[in-house]
């Protein structure tokens, strides 16, 4: 059964604040989306990458991937309106009946090759999979700007991505997520319909979200240190 890799490279990046999206800001002089397909790229078990990008900079990805040489890139989509389209759009793009899907933001540029190894050595048993880190903060939750429950954090993780799936099952998941605009992300979707348990790897500090200008400081700091 082949290995794709879907990145999700379609945000428009707002909370970022940057002249461009964050997928093509610079971290030490290669843009995140270099970092991302590369990480996959790389990889002996991943068959095949699909890109899902803004349309308005498809040409400029197309000769970024033939520039680099990035020989695993089988397409290149068009993104939609919210990320759970553009997922969907992801996951449709891949033609054939049976396969495994790690679904990946482009905004974790630093995913491990351990990381991307486990979660395929995983979908070998399980049908869905996700990657978590143990919360080392309190987490509350809150009514009416007032604290209403503190779960024990023992009990609690920060989910990271890839997530990983078998094809038919979140083809499934999105389907019956057509029309429902509460998406958190994909692991979300399987387990709202209760289609399958969603088996936890662990994932790494280092596995961080660009999200914010000062993030790519923080990166610079973990690229200087490797």
């Amino acid at each position: 059964m082949k290995n794709y890799a879907i990145i999700l490279a379609s945000g428009s990046g707002h909370r970022f604040q940057g002249d461009l999206p964050k997928q093509f800001s610079k971290i030490n002089g290669k843009m995140i989306l270099e970092y991302s397909i590369e990480v996959f790229e790389n990889n002996q078990y991943i068959d095949g990458i699909i890109l899902v990008i803004l349309p308005e900079y498809k040409d400029f990805v197309i000769k970024l991937v033939k520039n680099n040489k990035y020989n695993k890139v089988l397409k290149i989509v068009n993104g939609g309106a919210e990320r759970k389209d553009s997922s969907y759009i992801g996951v449709n793009a891949i033609e054939e009946i049976n396969a495994n899907v790690l679904i990946h933001d482009c905004a974790r540029p630093f995913v491990s090759q351990d990381i991307i190894t486990k979660c395929v050595e995983a979908l070998d048993k399980y049908e869905a999979v996700a990657v978590a880190i143990p919360t080392s903060d309190t987490i509350i939750s809150v009514d009416n700007s007032c604290i209403s429950a503190i779960p024990d954090r023992k009990s609690l993780m920060r989910i990271q991505t890839p997530q990983c799936f078998r094809l038919e099952l979140i083809k499934k998941a999105h389907e019956l997520s057509i029309n429902d605009s509460n998406f958190t992300d994909d692991c979300g979707l399987v387990f709202r319909h209760n289609l399958s348990h969603v088996h936890i790897i662990e994932g790494s500090e280092n596995n961080i979200k660009i999200t914010y200008p000062q993030d790519i400081l923080y990166a610079k700091i973990f690229l200087d240190n490797m």
